[in-house]
């Protein structure tokens, strides 16, 4: 169960997107008639909250889902349509591990939800590195466009980051709110290979856009929390956008950290 502070943080960070369109239009008001600037920080250092360490998922939700394999067909609350729920119904493990793809449920649009450790920390000042334990998956958010040609559909897909940020002490549309978060941070993923956003099958193709939003929080108590929504858009297999929310709790270090590899059942 969710305690009412958590909570009440958790809508914090869904207003993000409806605060950052209204603002958008002031601040970029603001900046004109400005002289010349130097160049700006590193999105390591502009970085307005933090996001590295060691953190444990809480199944807080989905509990049927996500700690035990459902079973074939059961794929309540996804919004399939009916192609989706066709590929759904013929989900097929042992097909799988022939055909060496146990990693399908450990893709990007469904690795958050996976219960186990994950690890965040700087590769460098323009890239932020994402390590999962359960099936020792690696994720890089850019920000900005990576160099090089572009990669080619994998599990983890490509991923574009960005900060968003709102006034410090200010809430939702510049409410006073000294509780309010100060800083998010967006993903974008594409390029991804077909996957499972469950691990009976529950399909998402290779059309898909996964957007995300990083959020930390502080309990009065010193907890600290990590805060991840994700939006799953597939216009190939759901009618509308998959949208779930998944917290963490951070962690002293690496002792609990157990790399497994993927499995399909």
């Amino acid at each position: 169960m969710i305690r009412p502070q958590r909570y009440r943080k958790l809508q914090q960070a869904r207003g993000w997107v409806l605060f950052l369109v209204v603002s958008s239009s002031v601040v970029w008001a603001q900046g004109r008639g400005r002289g010349p600037a130097g160049p700006p920080p590193t999105p390591k250092a502009a970085a307005p909250v933090d996001l590295t360490g060691y953190w444990v998922s809480l199944v807080t939700e989905d509990w049927r889902w996500r700690m035990v394999t459902p079973a074939k067909g059961d794929y309540a609350s996804v919004p399939l349509n009916p192609e989706g729920r066709k590929v759904a119904d013929g989900w097929d493990p042992a097909k799988d591990e022939a055909a060496g793809e146990q990693c399908r449920s450990y893709g990007a649009a469904g690795l958050m939800r996976v219960p186990g450790r994950v690890h965040i920390y700087w590769e460098s000042d323009t890239a932020l590195r994402v390590d999962t334990d359960a099936g020792t998956q690696t994720r890089t958010f850019h920000f900005g466009a990576p160099a090089g040609a572009a990669a080619p559909p994998s599990w983890q897909g490509t991923s574009i980051a960005d900060w968003e940020t709102m006034p410090s002490g200010r809430g939702i549309l510049g409410a006073p709110d000294v509780g309010a978060p100060t800083g998010a941070l967006k993903v974008t993923t594409t390029h991804l290979r077909p996957g499972y956003l469950r691990k009976n099958g529950v399909p998402y193709s290779e059309n898909t856009i996964l957007t995300e939003y990083y959020n930390a929080t502080k309990e009065p108590n010193g907890d600290q929390w990590l805060i991840v929504t994700t939006i799953v858009n597939d216009p190939k297999y759901l009618n509308q956008p998959f949208i779930t929310s998944t917290h963490f709790k951070k962690e002293p270090g690496d002792a609990k950290w157990n790399p497994t590899p993927c499995s399909s059942r």
